[in-house]
């Protein structure tokens, strides 16, 4: 299985680097909506159920969906990472 997207797309510098993150935006959300919502129900649900959600445990809410949807960005940009190619010498 190749980790270069269908589009064939790789990058080697920051404008392309956002284009690959814009291409893949669709599915990076829905993996942070996927896992963060697992998270969040492991880590937060009781305390927001029992009402005593203060903004401390609403900003790790929101951190609890920022991180795979960061980690899944990361990963698609290391799996289209354009590799310098070295000349024979």
């Amino acid at each position: 299985m190749s980790s270069i997207p269908e589009s064939g797309a790789t990058w080697s510098t920051w404008p392309e680097a956002r284009a690959i993150v814009r291409q893949n935006l669709r599915r990076t959300i829905t993996i942070a909506l996927v896992v963060g919502s697992i998270l969040f129900v492991i880590n937060q649900l009781d305390v927001v159920l029992s009402g005593k959600a203060t903004i401390v445990v609403w900003l790790k809410i929101g951190l609890t969906f920022c991180v795979p949807f960061c980690v899944s960005n990361y990963g698609c940009l290391v799996a289209t990472k354009r590799r310098a190619t070295s000349s024979p010498g």
